[in-house]
């Protein structure tokens, strides 16, 4: 049996933690390769850590083909909403994952908004349209659409030290994207000195942006009371119009008496 690994899909999703791949190795060892490998054609799609591990120990595996996609980006999709659907994967994993489905349906679609060829056929087939909203993303992810913001925020800024932290669970995610903003080697030497230096320095960056924060107006707490005085304000230059209308219409008076004098 010819099975072929390709590198960019066996890296797709995170590999196993050691006690997880110990785990399994066990579970192999003991009852054997229960769930078949999935192929596509020739390729292996689903059970990377199976098969490498049931090649080292001489295991035997079964296999089944899925021959229903049309090219890799459909196996990766198809790889994304297996992993969405899993329980053990993280909220940054899931979140990861969400946003490279997020990017393969977008480029679909300036693909297709591209191509001047399309045929009929193409134009009757419904094309799903890219998730354009974080909400769409983060609901995928199961998570708040504030945590895809901070993954993001991660994925542009954070060294890789930092990302293997958060995989890790050394550091959580809203904590990561505060330390992501830092210099690269801030990131680096806040990882190396743990839990407590990466703690330490999260703090020190949400006080900082806490501090450049521009101050509420003084008299005014809340929005509400900023309205409120501003009615009062206008109620005190109402009045004050109207004592001057007022004054005026005296003025015009005296002014008439003078005249006929």
């Amino acid at each position: 049996m010819n099975i072929t690994i390709n590198d960019e899909l066996r890296t797709y999703v995170d590999p196993l933690t050691p006690a997880e791949h110990e785990a399994l190795e066990r579970s192999l060892l003991t009852e054997g390769c229960r769930e078949a490998l999935i192929l596509w054609r020739d390729v292996l799609i689903d059970g990377h850590n199976r098969y490498a591990i049931c090649s080292q120990h001489a295991i035997p595996f079964r296999t089944v083909q899925n021959d229903s996609f049309d090219s890799i980006e459909d196996v990766k999709l198809w790889m994304i909403d297996n992993q969405l659907a899993r329980r053990s994967v993280t909220d940054f994993q899931r979140g990861l994952m969400a946003l490279r489905k997020k990017e393969i349906l977008a480029a679909r679609v300036v693909q297709k908004t591209d191509d001047e060829l399309q045929t009929e056929a193409d134009q009757a087939v419904p094309f799903a349209p890219p998730w354009n909203t974080r909400q769409e993303v983060a609901r995928a992810a199961r998570v708040s659409a504030n945590t895809i913001s901070q993954i993001e925020r991660i994925q542009k800024t954070a060294a890789p030290e930092l990302v293997d932290a958060v995989r890790s669970g050394a550091i959580s995610i809203s904590s990561a994207a505060n330390v992501a903003s830092l210099p690269k080697d801030a990131q680096v030497a806040a990882v190396a000195g743990g839990k407590k230096e990466l703690q330490q320095a999260a703090r020190q960056v949400r006080e900082q942006k806490s501090a450049a924060k521009p101050k509420k107006e003084a008299g005014f707490e809340t929005p509400e009371d900023h309205i409120k005085a501003l009615k009062a304000q206008v109620a005190e230059l109402k009045d004050r119009v109207a004592t001057l209308i007022g004054e005026n219409d005296v003025l015009k008076q005296k002014l008439v008496l003078l005249g006929a004098e």
